[in-house]
């Protein structure tokens, strides 16, 4: 492989023309010849700079409003001809071809056309560029003799090695060619998702993600790890921002999401508090302000270190708050600018903005050698087909409360226990494996406020064993999907006590 290819010859077709004009008026400064396409050629000579048209190279106008225009021997045996082998220039000579050094080209803009969702099918077709992979994926072949120019802020690193060596560079061609490969390889799986679009799980997944950054390092100091965003994702924290602070980690990355999620999940304003993706608060309330010590006072022991998300803008009161305690991140929608003066005082604090608060459709999740697709437990409860078996009825204000620990529950890790008061979190038992457990967690944890509290349960209880252990605490409500073979034993159980019992009939795991 050469390590310096000289530029005689260059092909540009953008259909995003940013610094195109500039680039081609430096190549042409520095002796190259420019080939290029329909209204890249128009927009090229229209500055002043002189430029061959593709139609002029194959003796053949562009056919089918511009469908067929680079498909053509003429342009793709000078791309693609192997200048170490003699009878390949031999080849070039007898036609009368001359080689192609570089090849600009960046693509038809199809994952933004599809985006709307109310496009026309034709309009979106008309989107898959043909050509334009064609001769990148030729040029990325040949990167032994020919730069492949993907992106226009690859420009300027062109240019300068062009002043500085007179060519580009061998390690430059292989990254250009590896930008390029991955470049189509992400177009391509965009249209076949699209094409797909009808199917939740098609036979074969395509999706493609981009690097946001490195990583120090994993869950722990010696796993290398990195932060990819999905191609196309603009919710949740593949919008974010960060405005302040030190590098993200990766724990800092999976609980910021698990806070986002919950939070986000609220319409009140709610401000929750998470460690190792579990809650050790959350509160809806008018305010962020008064929602904020109610997620405090849930565990204020564990939420020393923990992530705090918030659905609202962050005010300065609430920012005040926040700083009281030591806090790894904050994530939310906005932050006043009195906010961010009052939290740009701790250094080390990250500061993550998320304009875009929806959440994904599916879940994925790998596991050794493969993924687990899944739709997002998003979907929404309806409470009228609710039961309640037990003599005791809950009024409005004891189901309210219910709804609010049923609505926290589902973003408890299984076996997953949260006892509430009022639309505060006061005891979380997450992560056991046995349910019972995570009741006694969840009461030992809620410092004695488990008397008047209510509860609930992200899977049927299999024994009455859990409620018995939380009707001793003094748990004044229960909400549970049902569903065990033993439902009859813990509905008595709440009965001796006179203690309503709601039954939803759907679960929530999250292992």
């Amino acid at each position: 492989m050469t390590d310096v290819v000289p530029l005689r010859r260059a092909l540009l077709s953008a259909y995003d023309k940013s610094g195109l004009t500039d680039f081609a008026a430096a190549l042409v400064a520095a002796g190259v010849e420019l080939i290029s396409t329909g209204s890249t050629a128009q927009r090229i000579r229209g500055a002043g700079v002189p430029v061959t048209d593709v139609s002029e190279v194959t003796g053949f106008p562009e056919l089918m409003d511009g469908r067929v225009k680079t498909l053509h021997p003429a342009i793709h045996a000078p791309i693609l001809a192997d200048r170490s082998k003699p009878e390949h220039l031999a080849a070039l000579a007898e036609h009368g071809f001359t080689g192609i050094d570089l090849v600009a080209v960046n693509l038809y803009p199809f994952r933004r056309t599809v985006a709307e969702e109310s496009v026309d099918p034709a309009d979106a077709v008309e989107m898959i560029d043909i050509g334009g992979p064609a001769l990148l994926r030729a040029a990325a072949k040949n990167h032994d003799a020919v730069a492949a120019v993907v992106d226009a802020a690859d420009y300027p690193a062109i240019l300068r090695e062009l002043r500085e060596r007179g060519g580009v560079s061998r390690a430059t061609r292989l990254r250009l060619a590896g930008k390029a490969f991955a470049h189509t390889a992400a177009y391509d799986a965009d249209v076949a998702a699209w094409f797909a679009r009808g199917e939740p799980f098609p036979a074969r997944l395509t999706r493609t993600w981009r690097k946001a950054q490195d990583l120090r390092y994993g869950e722990n100091p010696h796993q290398a790890a990195a932060y990819y965003v999905e191609d196309g994702a603009a919710v949740g924290l593949a919008s974010a921002r960060q405005l302040h602070g030190k590098e993200l980690s990766y724990n800092n990355l999976l609980d910021a999401d698990a806070a986002w999620g919950m939070a986000a999940d609220f319409d009140e304003p709610c401000v929750a508090i998470v460690k190792h993706t579990n809650p050790a608060g959350l509160a809806v309330a008018g305010t962020l302000a008064d929602a904020y010590p109610g997620a405090l006072a849930g565990d204020p022991v564990s939420a020393f270190g923990g992530i705090v998300a918030a659905n609202r803008p962050v005010d300065a009161v609430t920012a005040r708050q926040i700083v009281e305690v030591f806090t790894e991140v904050v994530v939310a929608p906005a932050f006043t600018d009195e906010a961010l003066e009052v939290l740009r005082a701790k250094a080390n604090l990250r500061l993550l903005e998320v304009p875009a608060p929806g959440r994904p459709r599916r879940a994925l999740r790998s596991v050794a050698g493969g993924l687990l697709v899944q739709d997002a437990d998003s979907a929404p409860e309806a409470p009228q087909t609710w039961s309640v078996p037990t003599r005791a009825q809950p009024d409005d204000g004891l189901l309210g409360q219910l709804r609010f620990a049923w609505q926290v529950c589902k973003h408890v890790k299984s076996n997953a226990v949260v006892l509430a008061r009022g639309r505060a979190v006061v005891g979380v038992g997450a992560g056991q494996m046995s349910r019972v457990d995570s009741v006694r967690i969840a009461v030992e944890k809620s410092g004695g406020r488990h008397d008047g509290a209510v509860l609930a349960g992200d899977a049927f209880f299999p024994f009455r064993d859990g409620p018995d252990v939380a009707l001793d605490a003094g748990v004044v409500a229960m909400i549970q999907p049902g569903g065990s073979v033993r439902d009859a034993d813990v509905v008595a159980a709440c009965d001796e006590r006179g203690v309503p019992m709601v039954l939803t009939g759907r679960r929530h795991f999250r292992h």
